[in-house]
């Protein structure tokens, strides 16, 4: 059965003394599938990457990782992994190019044409020191060699860090084509909108627990919507305060706004007996939606109630 599944973690735990790091992690990233790894710095990411690639060792629990045993099979299962780390050092003089080919070649070889195919997405000069570069061409390196020799994993540790923002596209565009092609991205960020295009499904970690794992598109079922609506006479707010998923009700004259969490239907139902002139609805911010949850949703702190 593990053959379905590219990681599978199980009660998964690392404290760092008496400090928790990550505690009972338990989850299932399917292959071929694209997993947005989401919390904010601290949460524990960055811990659980570590313990999957046997940098760490887990306090208890156990991983596997393309069905294999991340400290029995080490070898073997890093050459079958693209990893960028979240924070990139790269020690001496070489150029990108020299340093890429050295990664190539540690990986059994690696087709030059891809590593260039690479590097002209990202604007990345091959023949310039690595030490001279800014932070976002460092980043690009990091991104050549995780991609270079299209691992059967990819697993990415705040990947967008450093890019501007048509780099961080081009970047999104990768990730999808490597899912069209089969790979799995196991990808750590802060930021749903880096992930919000391209993951199947997101796993949301806070203070080293795992809180839910949602498809995307559930998250958004769930988003936050501003609405207005206009009405040819006034309207009582209390008619409209006791609805369901409705709230911040605010009635001016014939105008009532509202935010809307969850299904538009009672309040559509609602207004219609009242004659609408108009009615305005704002795309939900699935930003924002991550963030509410994250901080003020305590019920949900099984990821087994939260749609996993």
């Amino acid at each position: 059965m593990t053959s379905n599944f590219a990681v599978l973690t199980e009660d998964l735990t690392k404290f760092y003394g008496q400090r928790r790091g990550i505690d009972s992690l338990t989850l299932q990233v399917g292959a071929g599938e694209v997993l947005g790894f989401l919390g904010p710095n601290g949460a524990g990411k960055t811990t659980t990457i570590r313990l999957l690639l046997d940098f760490l060792r887990p306090t208890s629990g156990r991983a596997t990782v393309l069905g294999l045993d991340p400290r029995r099979d080490k070898a073997a299962l890093h050459r079958q992994i693209g990893y960028l780390p979240g924070e990139l050092a790269f020690p001496g003089r070489e150029t990108a190019g020299d340093l890429l080919r050295f990664f190539g070649a540690a990986r059994g070889g690696v087709a030059w044409s891809q590593v260039t195919d690479l590097a002209e997405r990202l604007d990345l000069d091959l023949s310039r020191p690595v030490r001279t570069m800014s932070k976002g061409n460092k980043q690009k390196v990091g991104l050549v060699q995780a991609f270079m020799h299209r691992p059967a994993l990819l697993i990415l540790d705040e990947p967008t860090s450093g890019l501007d923002p048509l780099m961080q596209q081009e970047f999104l565009a990768m990730v999808r084509e490597a899912r069209d092609a089969g790979q799995t991205v196991f990808m750590s960020s802060h930021v749903l909108a880096e992930v919000q295009h391209t993951a199947d499904r997101v796993a949301i970690v806070r203070d080293g627990r795992l809180v839910a794992v949602e498809r995307v598109e559930s998250l958004g079922k769930r988003a936050v919507r501003s609405v207005e609506i206009h009405f040819s006479d006034p309207v009582d707010p209390a008619e409209f305060d006791v609805l369901s998923g409705v709230g911040e009700v605010t009635v001016s004259g014939p105008v009532l706004r509202c935010t809307v969490n969850g299904r538009l239907d009672p309040l559509i139902k609602a207004a219609a007996r009242h004659e609408v002139v108009d009615m305005l609805s704002a795309e939900p911010d699935l930003e924002e939606t991550f963030l509410s949850f994250y901080y003020h949703s305590e019920g949900a702190g099984d990821a087994s109630r939260a749609g996993a």
